[in-house]
């Protein structure tokens, strides 16, 4: 590959990079219409307990494998070994098969109210139209790489910054004032109630504050290297975690949290906010539909080019087909991610077929991810354990502490996401035989196929090695 091409993404690029890919303002307003209040100290607790030990993790494993790649597959197959490096690279790019069903629609959706000024109810098969249509321009344009992506990201994170600081100052000027909050901002209101199904949103919690193991996928495109990438990653997840706390304490200033919904959620808190200070509703929403709708394709751009980096340009040569895991000139393997392109379409249109309303449609695909969202987080986890007990003397810049430090932090993050997995498989009030074939019985026979594959081809090079 050209060294002109490569190594070309400076500072605010990636933290741009790393923004676009874990803050997701839609976050704010879901788990407010879940948890209320309530959710503001739990976004503060996941990012002091899970988010920024989870970066300190990536910064170490990115500081231990400066050649990498992509990062995962690399990160685990030391510590674990390469067939469950493979499976939790292979769930890692897997889930995200599902996630783009669920969240094409809400782009959509954003894009309407930029329009028209009101979110217009398409049937499931025109959105299923207008989702492929616009995840082919993402895939076109994640092909890329990293330059073209750390332009686009820039721009959304400029966009959505500018955004959330103009709500913030606004409700700020509004409590300053005689305005009375929606939903009153007391210590009784910002308490969990601590019970099964509050576990079980902590769950997805945990999945909004991570995705800073995406920007790996881009060391080598960073300027400074791999001592560069910890300084921003690090400031990244404060930066991140911080705005989620701020956003849900003051998310009902002006909207109650009954009056709002999932798919108009941010919308609806802007065009309270120009109620009160007597601006334009209609303006506000078309503003604010725009910023949205560019945020959550720029993001979708992110997450269409990482997975497929971070699944397949490291593996060895021949699990797939050798033009299907070649690089062009950015680093990216151009024919998987027109494969990921295939296999998106193929679920959209099923679902699009399969599905009597929009909202119907997005169920099926978010209880689909939900069973094996949060597994490559714990492989990563459980690699950094085995990696900090049996080769911590490996050369690197940057440590989580001592190597007990690092094994008793990570083991705490271990047993915290089991217990919430469990919970957000199995809530509160679900039919469980259901609940087990989505969220257990599916993600264990697709790890059963990529594990058997992956079987099958070290077998095959085994053999060829004794033969040859």
């Amino acid at each position: 590959m050209s060294g002109q091409v490569r190594g070309t993404m400076g500072k605010f690029a990636l933290l741009s990079i790393t923004f676009v890919a874990v803050f997701n303002v839609r976050n704010i307003v879901n788990n407010n219409i879940e948890l209320g209040l309530s959710s503001a100290p739990i976004f503060l607790l996941a990012t002091l307990v899970y988010f920024i030990p989870f970066v300190f993790i990536i910064a170490e494993f990115v500081s231990a494998n400066k050649d990498s790649e992509s990062g995962m597959y690399d990160w685990l197959k030391k510590p674990l070994g390469t067939k469950m490096a493979y499976l939790g690279s292979f769930l890692y790019w897997f889930v995200n098969l599902f996630w783009f069903v669920s969240l094409l629609p809400n782009v959509i959706s954003y894009a309407s109210y930029a329009m028209l000024g009101y979110e217009y109810a398409f049937s499931p098969l025109v959105t299923s139209a207008i989702s492929i249509t616009l995840f082919a321009a993402a895939t076109q344009i994640s092909t890329k790489g990293a330059t073209w992506l750390g332009r686009i990201s820039e721009l959304v994170a400029y966009s959505v910054f500018a955004l959330f600081s103009v709500y913030i100052i606004g409700a700020l000027m509004a409590l300053s004032g005689d305005h009375v909050p929606a939903e009153p901002i007391t210590l009784e209101a910002m308490t969990p109630t601590i019970n099964w199904a509050t576990i079980g949103i902590m769950c997805w919690i945990f999945q909004a504050a991570g995705g800073a193991e995406t920007a790996a996928a881009y060391l080598k495109d960073v300027k400074g290297g791999a001592k560069t990438f910890i300084k921003v990653i690090i400031a990244a997840g404060v930066l991140i975690g911080a705005m989620y706390a701020i956003g849900s304490l003051l998310v009902n200033v002006f909207v109650a949290r009954e009056d709002l919904t999932y798919a108009g959620g941010m919308v609806e808190i802007f065009t309270g906010m120009a109620q009160y200070f007597g601006i334009s509703e209609t303006l506000v929403g078309r503003f604010v539909g725009i910023i949205l709708f560019v945020a959550m394709f720029g993001s979708m751009m992110m997450w269409t080019a990482a997975p497929v980096k971070i699944h397949f340009s490291e593996i060895p040569q021949g699990v797939y087909g050798e033009k299907t895991t070649q690089l062009n000139e950015h680093g990216v393997p151009v024919r998987a991610a027109w494969w990921q392109f295939l296999f998106v379409v193929i679920m959209l249109l099923v679902s699009g077929f399969g599905s009597d309303s929009v909202q119907d449609m997005m169920n099926v695909a978010i209880n689909l991810t939900a069973g094996t969202a949060m597994i490559p987080p714990i492989f990563i986890m459980v690699a950094y354990f085995v990696f900090r007990w049996k080769h911590d003397d490996t050369p690197r810049d940057f440590r989580m502490g001592s190597r007990k430090v690092g094994m008793s932090i990570v083991s705490v993050l271990i047993a915290i996401f089991v217990i919430s997995m469990a919970a957000s498989a199995f809530p509160t009030g679900v039919d469980f035989i259901k609940a087990f074939f989505i969220n257990v019985f599916m993600t264990a026979v697709f790890s059963g196929l990529a594990w058997w594959w992956i079987a099958r081809f070290e077998r095959k090079r085994f053999n060829a090695k004794k033969q040859s």
